[in-house]
């Protein structure tokens, strides 16, 4: 059969859409907490600290006839180092490569003019804008409202969606609206299939936010996790990651007095991880100091930060 006979045959079969779905807002409004609500599973790690996305990750839902890859991307701010040049550099790609943006704020603090500067950024995009109030279950009823018409002041979507990532509420609705901006074709990747990232940044992502939880000040943002070796035997999956910092006080307060510090997050990284994998893990973590690796291109580049 040729190629002209395929394309014949496939016109009977029920049309596809498939695409990608930007995800953009300023930093803790709920944007991977959202992605993960949904896909269905988690694909990003969920934490109050700001930067805690670093990295795009492709989110990926699919459904009766369709496909929606989110892209999460890092919190957009102005640059201040090459980590957040590289983040800055990530969102304007991924932005002009989608084909629809979701630009998400938050319900309990309002719209600020972190928004404002955003939505500035967002007004030249070359596709669809669409808004979500996201925390909506935190609010009052009147600070809702508030906030949804403030959102729809910013005059840069014509659809706002009212959600709440934690509890569901009005994902669906949000969900088929995307789903509606996108084009014909075939699915991208594997129904089953929930994310594109390799398995060492995803569990090495599970680590983080386990540190995440745990710290204060300076040190979440000077963390990073590299997973350098992962080994799944038939009763046990076993990982080695190291926790790097950038100063020996870091490296001290992570370490904590007597371990408990890593011996806290060890265990509830591993507990975490063993939910994911369904199954017993015995998870090694190690603490590393690499000065000023924020702005190591050459490290960046081996973290997978592009």
């Amino acid at each position: 059969m040729d190629r002209v006979g395929l394309r014949t045959g496939s016109a009977a079969q029920p049309k596809t859409r498939s695409g990608f779905i930007a995800l953009g807002g300023r930093p803790n409004v709920g944007k991977s907490t959202l992605a993960n609500a949904i896909v269905g599973a988690k694909v990003a790690i969920v934490s109050d600290k700001p930067q805690t996305t670093r990295r795009a990750i492709r989110g990926i839902a699919t459904g009766p006839g369709w496909q929606l890859v989110l892209v999460d991307l890092p919190g957009v701010q102005r640059p201040r180092d090459a980590l957040t040049e590289r983040m800055q550099r990530r969102v304007e790609r991924e932005l002009a490569d989608a084909d629809g943006c979701l630009f998400v704020v938050n319900a309990n603090e309002g719209i600020g003019p972190g928004d404002r500067f955003i939505a500035g950024l967002l007004g030249n995009a070359p596709v669809p804008v669409v808004i979500a109030v996201n925390k909506l279950d935190t609010v009052s009823r009147a600070e809702a409202v508030a906030t949804l018409q403030a959102a729809a002041d910013l005059e840069l979507a014509d659809d706002v969606f009212p959600v709440s990532a934690r509890t569901g509420s009005g994902v669906s609705p949000l969900t088929e609206h995307l789903v509606s901006l996108l084009p014909e074709g075939p699915l991208y990747f594997e129904p089953s299939q929930h994310s594109d990232q390799p398995k060492e940044v995803w569990l090495a992502e599970l680590v983080r936010e386990q540190v995440l939880r745990r710290t204060r000040e300076e040190i979440p943002h000077a963390v990073e996790v590299q997973v350098e070796a992962v080994e799944s035997g038939p009763d046990l999956v076993r990982i080695e990651a190291v926790l790097l910092v950038e100063t020996e006080s870091q490296k001290g307060i992570l370490i904590g007095a007597r371990g408990r510090m890593i011996k806290s997050i060890g265990m509830a990284a591993r507990q975490a991880i063993e939910r994911e994998l369904d199954g017993h893990v015995h998870l090694e973590l190690t603490v590393r100091v690499r000065r000023h690796w924020r702005a190591d291109e050459r490290m960046l580049d081996r973290l997978g930060i592009e």
